[in-house]
C-alpha cells in the first residue's frame, strides 16, 4: 500500500456512485440504505476495537507510568472535548450539513455547480475525513477511509440523481482536502515517537467506537466535539513519559 490509498479509493467510490446515481435515474431503496448503514456500523465497532488494542501495545505500556495508557488517553478525550465544546465544533458541523441538504436537498433538477458545491461540502466534512486520512499518513491503516468510501459512495449514487454530474466532480476538492490531512500525518508519523502514534491511535479507536454507535442510531456522541483529542493525545502522552 501507498500513502494516500484511502483517498484514492474514496475518490473513485464518489466517482463510482455518481455515475451510477445518474444512470440509475432513482433513488436506492430505504431498506437497502438502513441495512447498509447497520452493516457499516458493525464495521466501524469492530475498526474501533482494533485501534483500541494500542493501549496495551508494550511501547506504549513501556514509555508511560502503570495506568497511563487509559489515563492519557482519557485525559486527551476530555480536553479535547472540552475545548471542541467551547469551540462549538460539533453544533458548527451539523448546522453546516443542515444548512447543505435544506439548500440543495430539493427533488427538482438541480444545476452543475449545485451539485458540485453541496456534494464538496457534504464529502469533506466529519470526523472520518480527518481521522481517516491522518491515519492514513502515519500507516497506520487506511480502514477509515475505506468505510467513508463506501458511505459516501451511496450518498453520491443518491446525490446524482438530482444534481448529475456535479456530484462526481466533487471528488477533486475532496481529494485535495484528504490529501492534505493525509500530508500531516505523514509529517507527524515522522516526529512523533512510536508510544506517541498508539496513543493517538486509541484516541482515535475511542471516536471510531462513538462513530460506531451512531451509525447504528444506539447514542449520539459529539464525535465532532472530540475531534482537538488528536491533537491532545501524543502532547499527554509526552507529557506522562518525561515528567510523571
Amino acid at each position: 500500500m501507498f500513502v494516500g490509498l484511502g483517498t484514492v479509493i474514496n475518490i473513485g467510490t464518489i466517482v463510482l456512485g455518481s455515475t451510477l446515481g445518474i444512470l440509475g435515474g432513482a433513488r436506492f431503496p430505504d431498506k437497502l440504505r438502513i441495512l447498509i448503514t447497520d452493516v457499516l456500523g458493525c464495521v466501524t465497532l469492530i475498526n474501533a476495537a482494533d485501534n483500541l488494542r494500542s493501549i496495551w501495545a508494550p511501547t506504549f505500556v513501556n514509555a508511560v507510568p502503570k495506568g497511563w495508557t487509559t489515563l492519557g488517553t482519557l485525559a486527551a478525550l476530555i480536553l479535547g472535548g472540552v475545548v471542541g465544546y467551547l469551540l462549538h465544533i460539533e453544533n458548527r458541523l451539523e448546522s453546516l450539513g443542515t444548512a447543505i441538504k435544506s439548500r440543495f436537498g430539493a427533488r427538482d433538477k438541480g444545476s452543475f455547480l449545485e451539485g458540485f458545491m453541496a456534494a464538496s461540502l457534504l464529502f469533506a466534512i466529519g470526523p472520518l475525513a480527518i481521522l481517516g486520512s491522518i491515519s492514513d499518513g502515519m500507516h497506520t491503516g487506511i480502514q477509515q477511509l475505506v468505510l467513508k468510501s463506501t458511505l459516501d459512495g451511496f450518498a453520491a449514487m443518491a446525490f446524482a440523481t438530482t444534481f448529475g454530474w456535479g456530484v462526481a466532480f466533487s471528488a477533486i476538492p475532496v481529494a485535495i482536502y484528504q490529501f492534505s490531512w493525509t500530508a500531516i500525518g505523514y509529517f507527524l508519523g515522522n516526529i512523533l515517537s512510536q508510544y506517541q502514534i498508539h496513543s493517538l491511535t486509541a484516541v482515535g479507536g475511542v471516536m471510531l467506537f462513538g462513530i460506531g454507535l451512531r451509525l447504528l442510531n444506539l447514542k449520539f456522541i459529539a464525535i465532532g466535539d472530540l475531534l482537538p483529542a488528536l491533537i491532545f493525545a501524543p502532547l499527554v502522552a509526552l507529557v506522562a513519559h518525561q515528567f510523571i
